[in-house]
């Protein structure tokens, strides 16, 4: 039989066997997706790191929309972010402390912590070579099989006390950004015939700091103080995003920490997570080619109708980035950085495009609800203006994702700590319904005959 038709039929033959009629999980009580009726989350476990809320519940079991929050610690995010705004200062090392320990560090903590990671910023000669040698377009698999290398460099990877995971969890923290500036100075110079540029990380300057050094060397202040905020609301978003749930279930099994964190950085690829902020950007800048009329209601309307009806764009019939399976009113993420976009558009001199950005966000809200016919409220995401934010700083499309995950391993870290440490760990195992019937075996001569 020719392989390639081998391949094929056993492709359609796959189709049937995964069929399942979908009004037996109304049936059997399944919640899809771990979802209950209403939308809500199925409660699966019980954290300390971090609270997302964007409805209450009432008495009578019924939710009520609220404004988003986002809580790191019993802190709302807000309160975080606002003297790191008002002073000018960088936020994110003192995020990480908080994420990490549950309290927020002194000026000596700080001091001596920020200078812990950036002493831990530098790779060894061999991890170096190795992620030059390493050819690929998706930076977010270099970033994973770089993460399993450490394993091997690690003098003790399989111990899961404290005080290892914490060792472990700072190592990656620091490490990071530094392999993601070279994976991706390393693409750029082996696909697009670029110079290859190695700097090695400084240890007078933050993390965004330092990432936009050897990146690209040169940045702004505000482009760095930027980067910092979008690090510090993507750190950590409670114990049920997939790839934190994913850290969380690897880690009950007791693997190690470079396996399991690999694995969240295999969910987090997921365009349905963290690679929404590429779709975001990429459906904007079709917007910007498809509506002549940037300012016209209707023109946009239209359109994004169209989008939702899977008649354009890439007829998925989603508007990347609006709408969120927690926040209702408002994502508060989204709008601590939609406030800062605007005032980097105008350091760049894209207040149209931002403008724009903002009008899709307002047309589609009302688009998606007309549409669906939906009473609960939809809110822009985090993704929403981060991917544009990034492309103000200067940094390529390859990235995003990865930057992503460059924020999100402290609250990784967190969660694979507490989850190894509460006292009463258990593998996490739910239960499937089988549907299948059981059959009698044939034996292979008789198969033929058939």
């Amino acid at each position: 039989m020719n392989k390639e038709f081998l391949v094929y039929k056993m492709g359609e033959m796959s189709k049937l066997a995964c069929r399942i009629d979908s009004n037996l999980f109304t049936q059997y009580g399944v919640k899809r997706g771990l979802r209950n009726e209403d939308g809500s989350g199925v409660l699966v476990g019980l954290t300390n790191v971090g609270n997302v809320v964007g409805y209450e519940r009432q008495p009578d079991g019924s939710l009520t929309p609220t404004e988003g929050k986002l809580f790191y610690r019993g802190y709302e995010l807000k309160q975080l972010v606002a003297p790191l705004l008002r002073d000018k200062r960088f936020g994110f090392e003192e995020t990480a402390y908080l994420l990490l320990t549950g309290g927020l560090p002194d000026r000596e903590e700080l001091d001596a912590f920020t200078e812990l990671l950036n002493s831990k910023m530098a790779l060894d000669h061999r991890s170096l070579v190795h992620i030059i040698d390493l050819e690929g377009s998706n930076i977010m698999n270099i970033l994973a099989r770089c993460v399993l290398e450490m394993y091997t460099f690690d003098p003790d990877p399989d111990n899961i006390s404290r005080d290892n995971l914490m060792r472990q969890s700072i190592d990656l923290i620091a490490k990071f950004p530094t392999i993601i500036a070279y994976a991706f100075n390393s693409y750029r110079h082996s696909l697009q015939g670029r110079g290859l540029h190695i700097r090695h990380p400084r240890e007078d300057i933050s993390l965004a700091e330092n990432f936009l050094y050897m990146l690209k060397n040169k940045y702004t202040d505000l482009e760095a103080r930027m980067l910092d905020l979008l690090l510090i609301t993507q750190a950590e978003h409670g114990g049920g995003n997939n790839s934190t749930f994913t850290v969380r279930v690897t880690s009950s099994t007791t693997t190690d920490t470079y396996s399991s964190i690999a694995a969240g950085i295999g969910s987090l690829k997921g365009k349905l997570h963290g690679g929404a902020n590429i779709m975001v950007s990429d459906m904007f800048h079709h917007l910007c080619k498809a509506i002549k009329n940037w300012e016209d209601d209707t023109e946009i309307d239209s359109y994004l109708i169209k989008m939702l009806k899977k008649e354009a764009y890439d007829k998925s019939g989603l508007i990347y980035g609006l709408g969120h399976a927690v926040y209702t009113y408002s994502d508060p993420r989204a709008e601590s950085l939609k406030q800062l976009a605007g005032k980097l558009a105008a350091e760049k001199d894209r207040e149209k495009e931002y403008d724009f950005l903002c009008k899709i966000e307002e047309r589609g809200k009302e688009c998606i609800k007309k549409h669906k016919n939906m009473k609960r409220p939809v809110c822009a995401n985090l993704d929403f203006y981060s991917g544009f934010i990034y492309e103000m700083i200067g940094l390529p499309e390859e990235i995003y994702t990865p930057i992503f995950a460059m924020a999100r391993i402290v609250g990784w870290c967190a969660h694979r700590i507490e989850e190894l440490n509460f006292g009463e760990s258990r593998i996490i195992r739910p239960a499937y319904k089988n549907l299948m019937n059981e059959r009698r075996y044939i034996e292979l001569a008789d198969r033929d005959k058939a």
